[in-house]
This record gives C-alpha cells, structure tokens and sequence, in this order.
C-alpha cells in the first residue's frame, strides 16, 4: 500500500519544489537567494539541516547559508574549508548521479579535515538503509554547460551539503532526482544573482573586453536593467553625438521621464544650461563630471556622471555608456558648509573673509618692478595701465619683463576727493559701525543685541541694489560694496541707509534705537583689499568725531 501511494506523495513533493525554486529566482539579493536556497531543502526536499558552501574566488568554499538548526547556523556560517580538502570529499564514497554520499564507515577519516560541519548523536543504524548521523550527502552546483562543450557540467559553484532526513532513511530514487533537480536550479539562480550583485564589475569588464560584448550581450542587459542606479546608453561620434538611444527604470524614476521621452533628447538638452561646458568636457572614456540635469517637472537635480566606452569588436568604440547617481543631498550639504565659511551664522551676511575676496577680485595688482617698460605701463596716478583691449601689465622684481593679463577686467577707478559731479563711477565702501550698540547689550542682553543686529542686516541689505554686497565685518561693524557710483551718490546711499537703522528696533518686547557713523572709502587697482577697508574705517572714525555724541544716535 505504501509503495502504491509513493507517487502521490512524490506529486506533493513536486509542487512544494516548485514553490520554492520559483522563490530562488524572485531573491533580491545574493544574500537572500543563498538563504532561499538552504531554506527550500528543509521546505521541500525532507531534511531536517541544509548547508551552502559557496566557492570563493580563490577556490576555496564559505558556508554561506544555513537552515534548520539555529546553534549549527551560528557555530559554522561564515567559516571556510579550502578546496582541497572539498575535491577529497567529492571524489570519495558513493557516486547516485551528480550526488555524493559518503557513509558513516568511510566518513571517519574526514572528521578532521578543515571543512566546517555539524555533529549530531544518534543510535547505529538497525536496518540498511536507515539514516546513520555520521552519513554524509552532498550535491555539487555547477554552471550550466557552454553550448558545444565537451562536458555536461561547467564550473562548480558551490556545494549543498544536507543532514538528518524526516523519515529516518537514505534517500530513495525519488529523493536523490529531487535533490539533483534542486541543485542544478540553485546553481541557475545564485548565477543569476552573482552576476546583478557583480554589475559593476561585469561592466567594467564588459568595457574591456570587446570581444566578450557579444558573447555576454543578455548578461548585460540584465546587469543594465537591474542596476539600482540611473544608466544610459548614447551614440558616441558621428552627427547624433551624444543622444540617448536607451534608458533604465532607474534613470527615468530619477528624472521622471517615461524611457520614450528619453530617448529624443541628448544629455546637452537636459543638463543645466550653466554646466554645458563640464558636460562637453566630460563625453569621452572615463570621463566624470558633477552637474545638473532637468527633471520633467522643470527641477534640476544634482548627478554624478561617469562615462565609458561600449566597444564593437568590428568598428571599434560606438556607444557611450553614462553612469548617472543622484548626488543631490551631498551636493546640497556642501552648499550648506561653503555657505557657513563663507558668511556671518548670525545674520546670514558674508563675513570678513568673503568681503575680503569679493574686492579683491576687483582689484589688479600694482606693478612692483622699477624697470622702464613698468613705468610706461603705469598711469599719471600709479596705477597699472591698460592696452585698448583692457588687458593688464605686470613685471618680475629682477628686472625681465612679465606680463599678466586681465583679460575682460574693467580698470577700478575711484573719484577725486572733493568732486561730488565730476561724472566718475567707481566702487563705494561704506564702512558702517553702529552707535549706541553697546548701551543696548549692556542693558538688555546680548539676545537684544542680537536682535538689533540681524535688523540692521535685514535693512542694510533692503536699502542697497541687487548686485551690491553688504558683508558684517564683524561686531557691530558692516560694510556695503556698491559698484558703479559717484562721490554724491555714495553720499546719497550712506544718508538713506543710516535714516533706515535709526528707526526703533524690536528686540526682546521693547522698542530700542541704535544710530549709525558712515565712512566712504574708494577701491581702486593698486590697492589690497585691507588698505580699501582701512581707508574707509578711518573716514568713518572722521565722521563719527564730527558729530556731536548725543546726535550720533539720532543720526
């Protein structure tokens, strides 16, 4: 009766293989396929304990998954048993088709080998083809043999190692074909997720190897289609430099973009009009650029952008390969901290050192050389001259002549003293110092003179032109760039701006007022930035001496 019954059980079983060979193919890790792999012996093939021992890329094998016994798991996964001592076991014992099994009167001798294993107690066997808990079964994993070759197994892979049957038995014909059939399937699906774990690599490789393109086209796809990051594939020379003729999932999440919208456009038509030129620079091998690329909503997002070639063995070097990753919080950071280094953290003005660099990007240096051509190279005032084209001049100290061009500088000249409308526009700083700020942290607090400050910034920054720069100097001490003004207007805007910082200030629950001393220095060429701001600190010392102590704060 049992044996008429077998057959249906079988049936059973099947369906349960089924089951769990379709899991192995839906992992979505090399990880979780390996695991998958032990867990399904226990699920579907009747053993109480499942192993995986996955070759290394130095021949030697890992026990990489465990199933059916919490203690064996955590006393042997992770350990290695070299290849040597593996080649022992697989060419010793009992040959039941592509399985090994080595029974317990011949297993002895391999109990002190390196290969990591499990004990387990158990009485002898009463019967021949009862289960022995020194038994050993073992189903290599192979590659699936090249088309053509010679034999019917490609390279091993790994080993599934399996212990302690339910029904107390050897296994029959039936458990042995399971068992055959379950190893070659898990050798299929661990391939598979090798090669989406590997990607990159495979790429590279791919990249290299143009006689393999061909030969691995579907494992490229795969490996494209997969990858977790954007890619794109674009014609590489020729009239369509540069279009994109195919897109990943991933790609067209990241710019939302369907993949048939993706491919009328090149990466020039959706990079950031500002960064075309680091685009340009980058479409060639190895190429790798940090720009912005357009989003469908009209966003820009922050990519990193690294090219390879796509060789053709006949034609050579055709398809661009782009490898493009999100970057946007990274770059948004660095943003954040070139912004903290750059400006005041109480009132978000740039500080002393950005003032400092924005005015002396302005400024050309002065000629230091006595050598004649200098001279000439020099105007009435001592400053540098300029050819007709704006171009500068500058000389070495030992006396040979060197020339420093400024191309596109535009010569900062500064107004003469005295005259309010002699038609000269040059670079105003107003250097600012607050009267009266002192009193107010004295008495209310540093929080209220705080406050006062950030809405002194507020107005400075309301009452000047977009394009002007007001920077805090540090303290209660600020200073206002404004290009392209004469001595009266300067004049002008230091009145209108100190008429906006004696108004009451509300800082914590009160109503305070702080008055405010102008200096206005001129930036010419010749000058350092600190000689600039010294100038226009020692006017506004003059001004401030020159009013009355108790109208300072009136204004």
């Amino acid at each position: 009766m049992e044996a008429e019954s077998e057959p249906y059980v079988r049936l059973a079983s099947l369906r349960q293989l089924h089951q769990v060979m379709a899991d192995m193919n839906t992992a979505r890790s090399l990880a979780d396929t390996l695991q998958t792999v032990a867990n399904g012996v226990v699920a579907a093939l009747g053993y109480e304990l499942a192993c995986v021992n996955l070759v290394r890329p130095d021949g030697d094998l890992v026990v990489a998954a465990f199933a059916g016994d919490p203690a064996a798991e955590s006393l042997i996964t992770g350990r290695v048993g070299s290849r040597e001592s593996w080649e022992r076991r697989l060419g010793m014992g009992e040959t039941w088709g592509d399985l090994i099994f080595i029974p317990h009167t011949e297993g002895w001798i391999l109990d002190d080998d390196d290969v990591p294993q499990w004990y387990t107690d158990g009485p002898a066997p009463r019967f021949d083809d009862e289960w022995h808990p020194s038994d050993r079964l073992f189903a290599p994993m192979y590659t699936p043999a090249a088309p053509g070759g010679n034999g019917t197994c490609g390279e091993l892979i790994g080993v599934l190692s399996v212990d302690r049957p339910r029904n107390g038995r050897r296994p029959g014909a039936w458990g042995r074909e399971a068992l055959q059939m379950y190893a070659f399937q898990a050798a299929i699906a661990i391939s598979n997720a090798r090669l989406r774990a590997n990607m990159q690599r495979a790429l590279v490789r791919l990249e290299r190897e143009q006689q393999a393109l061909r030969a691995s086209e579907e494992s490229f796809r795969q490996a494209f289609e997969y990858a977790p990051s954007g890619m794109a594939i674009a014609e590489m020379g020729g009239d369509q430099h540069g279009r994109i003729l195919r897109t990943n999932d991933a790609l067209c999440r990241l710019l939302g973009r369907p993949a048939s919208a993706m491919r009328r456009y090149s990466f020039s038509d959706l990079v950031h009009p500002e960064d075309i030129g680091t685009l340009l620079r980058t479409s060639a091998e190895g190429g790798r650029a940090e720009l912005r690329l357009g989003r469908r909503d009209g966003t820009y997002l922050w990519v990193s952008l690294r090219n390879s070639v796509v060789a053709d063995a006949a034609d050579g070097p055709r398809f661009l390969l782009t490898h493009v990753e999100d970057i946007e919080d990274r770059k948004r950071r660095e943003l954040q901290l070139a912004h903290r280094a750059s400006h005041d953290s109480l009132t978000g003005l740039p500080n002393s050192a950005e003032l400092r660099s924005r005015l002396s990007s302005r400024l050309c240096k002065r000629p230091q050389s006595t050598h004649p051509a200098a001279v000439d190279a020099m105007d009435a005032q001592g400053h540098p001259a300029f050819d007709t084209n704006g171009h500068g001049f500058d000389f070495r100290t030992d006396g040979a002549e060197s020339f420093e061009a400024y191309d596109h500088h535009v010569h900062t000249v500064a107004p003469e003293d005295g005259a309010r409308d002699d038609g000269t526009k040059g670079l105003a700083v107003l250097f600012c110092d607050l009267d009266g700020f002192k009193s107010i942290n004295d008495r209310f607090g540093h929080n209220a003179g705080d406050a006062v400050l950030i809405e002194v910034a507020r107005r400075l920054t309301r009452g000047v032109r977009d394009g002007d720069t007001v920077a805090r100097l540090g303290g209660d001490e600020f200073v206002i760039l404004a290009d392209g003004l004469g001595s009266a207007d300067a004049q002008d805007l230091a009145v209108r701006l100190r008429n906006e910082i004696i108004q009451p200030i509300r800082a914590e629950s009160r109503a305070v007022r702080v008055g405010a001393s102008f200096g206005i220095g001129w930036a010419h060429c010749g000058m350092t930035a600190d000689e600039v701001l010294k100038s226009a600190d020692e006017r506004m010392y003059v001004e401030k001496r020159s009013r009355p102590k108790q109208h300072r704060r009136a204004g």
